[in-house]
């Protein structure tokens, strides 16, 4: 293995001359750390050239990602003071053992770490952090219920619901999980458990040991540990994360009782933070570089004192502050489902209820509405500020209920989770899965995917009426003036394995009693 980790070296030495400017007055190995049950780690090390204590910061690397992925970061943190050690969690690259997917090893391991760094440097004990980008940020929220020793963490691209991210609706996210698995299987060393549970997921089987094995792995189980021990949180995600929706977020930071921040941007899992990882200016990693020196090094720099909901608009470059979650909407709308006339296939979005019809599609087929592809698609919208699009008059109605607002005569500043209630009747298959996109549509048709969801009907009974009954992924989003909001409703797109089944048909209605309705929060 020598010669690998010559190989790991220079790579690490290449970055270092390409991303994190001059050279700096600080130190710089590689380290094998042995944890308690004899797996070894590896990792890299930047002490200052300056006597300690020093704070210390420990990074963790992302799935399927080596330890050269926040070399950037470190020289800069190093270069302002901080030791910062990177480790590859188990299971991955040269670090021993078997990917246990944020198990209690890897909780462990990051204890053991810590003891690693304040017996070979000149760390702080009382001022250690943990950050990370995707794989890295969970472990360190989850590190951060279990030793108190850590002061603050900076969690970008991160999931606090394990179940949520894989599972949300009842709904099985395949091209995510099928990233991860072919990621794993390139990179690491599944264990056993993690080859069975993905075995048994993209074969829609035993589904209630993934609810078993996701809850030990979710920040949300500690949130009482969490709290107790009270570390700085940050949180950084994206709006569009096709991995780690921002719904189970929320309610996490909600929770938390500690000093806390939570930071939204338009993009996809880990692309809002991307350019920062060259060592690039980047809003993401300006914060973390804050909030660490607020809550470690013990600089006043006005992150303790400003609006801890920060949200940046889609579309645009500034930065919208709230005292909290739950003020970010003042009002809302309700836009009810109406009636969808045979001779136009398209219904109303009205401001009254409308109830007694009903409207019945083809299922199994796809349509012209669709999320696109996990990363890329919503990934896009963060270097080019658009977001994907849709000619809703290529919708086949077939296969899709629409339905379209007037012209609006006033902006609608959507903030928040929009919600959904729909009656649905799942043909002869029984089970289905339905799926909502909310547009912003112009003049021309041409519809701006605002959010969508997918609600998947699980043991349903061929045709009996169920209500689906939920929120959208949360959004910061203005619809002009002058356009209309679509709603398209269908039975299958690519991101999810769960789909309404060929040769069937599924109908949505909208009884007395229990109209069906979307309703928008509002700024």
């Amino acid at each position: 293995m020598s010669w690998l980790r010559a190989i790991a070296l220079s790579a690490m030495v290449l970055s270092l001359s390409l991303g994190a400017g001059p050279a700096s007055a600080s130190s710089f190995y590689l380290a094998d750390i042995t944890a308690r049950d004899g797996v070894v780690l590896t990792g890299n090390v930047f002490t200052p050239d300056t006597p300690g204590p020093h704070p210390a910061i420990i990074f963790i690397t992302s799935w399927a990602t080596p330890n050269i992925e926040y070399l950037a970061q470190a020289q800069q943190f190093a270069d302002a003071g901080y030791i910062v050690l990177s480790y590859t969690p188990r299971g991955f690259y040269f670090s021993g053992g078997y990917i246990e997917t944020a198990g209690p090893k890897d909780i462990s391991d990051v204890s053991d770490v810590i003891d690693w760094l304040l017996l070979n440097t000149p760390a702080d004990p009382a001022r250690i952090g943990a950050a990370g980008i995707s794989y890295g940020s969970g472990i360190s929220l989850l590190g951060s219920a279990f030793d108190s020793r850590i002061r603050a963490v900076a969690a970008l691209s991160t999931w606090t619901d394990l179940l949520y991210s894989l599972l949300s609706n009842q709904t099985r996210h395949q091209q995510a999980a099928g990233l991860l698995q072919l990621a794993a299987d390139l990179t690491g060393r599944p264990s056993a458990e993690l080859q069975q549970l993905l075995s048994d997921y993209f074969a829609n089987r035993n589904l209630g040991g993934l609810a078993t094995f996701a809850q030990v792995r979710s920040a949300s189980t500690y949130v009482d540990r969490i709290n107790a021990n009270r570390p700085a949180i940050l949180i950084a995600n994206a709006y569009g994360d096709s991995l780690f929706a921002p719904n189970q977020l929320t309610d996490f930071f909600t929770r938390l009782t500690g000093p806390k921040r939570l930071e939204l941007r338009p993009g996809d899992h880990a692309i809002p933070e991307l350019t920062g990882l060259l060592g690039l200016p980047n809003d993401a990693w300006t914060s973390v570089h804050r909030w660490f020196d607020q809550y470690l090094r013990g600089v006043d720099t006005g992150i303790a004192l400003e609006r801890p909901v920060q949200l940046q608009p889609r579309g645009q470059s500034g930065y919208e502050a709230y005292a909290s979650w739950s003020t970010i909407s003042t009002s809302s709308a309700r836009y009810y489902l109406g009636e969808v006339p045979w001779w136009s296939d398209e219904g109303s979005l009205l401001a009254s209820a409308q109830t007694g019809w009903s409207w019945t599609v083809l299922a199994g087929d796809d349509t012209t509405a669709n999320g696109g592809a996990v990363l890329l698609t919503n990934g896009a919208e963060a270097l080019t500020g658009e977001p994907p699009t849709n000619w809703i008059p290529s919708v086949d109605r077939d296969n899709a209920g629409v339905w379209q607002s007037g012209w609006l005569t006033s902006a609608r500043r959507l903030r928040g989770a929009a919600h959904l209630r729909l009656t649905v009747t799942p043909g002869s298959s029984g089970q289905t899965t339905v799926i909502a996109y909310l547009y912003d549509t112009d003049e021309y048709g041409t519809g701006s995917l605002v959010t969508h969801v997918a609600y998947t009907l699980r043991g349903a009974v061929a045709g009996q009426a169920y209500t689906v009954d939920t929120d959208f992924p949360s959004t910061v989003y203005d619809v002009p003036s002058g356009h209309r909001l679509s709603l398209v409703i269908d039975t299958v797109d690519p991101l999810y394995a769960d789909q309404g089944a060929f040769f069937t048909t599924v109908k949505f209605s909208s009884p007395s009693g229990n109209p069906s309705y979307v309703s928008l929060p509002l700024k």
